[in-house]
């Protein structure tokens, strides 16, 4: 499991800067940047998804992290092997709009 901060605050999943989904999905199959990932998971909060009881558990500081960043160094089979990430996007509306800070190009 990976350590992970979130600064996606817009995110339906982002409780104090943790992810409460317990996993996600880091995209940018072919990412040689950080800005040319995104986190996958990401769902904008909206009045409605507010009110969805799914999206009101708690954040977990460690949780699993699928990843397609095929070149990223973390990435063994498409799992992250970071001890730690950062996922950056603190105004994001779409998953587009966030970014995996720890990719680094291998």
């Amino acid at each position: 499991m990976t350590l992970l901060r979130c600064s996606a605050m817009t995110c339906v999943y982002n409780k104090n800067e943790l992810c409460s989904r317990g996993e996600i999905d880091v995209i940018g199959e072919n990412a040689s940047r950080p800005d040319e990932t995104s986190c996958g998971s990401f769902r904008e909060r909206t009045d409605a998804s507010a009110k969805n009881s799914s999206a009101d558990g708690s954040g977990c500081e460690k949780i699993q992290i699928l990843c397609q960043a095929e070149k990223c160094i973390y990435n063994d089979a498409r799992k992250c092997t970071a001890s730690a990430i950062d996922v950056s996007g603190c105004h994001a509306c779409d998953c587009r709009e966030t970014k995996c800070d720890t990719f680094r190009c291998g």
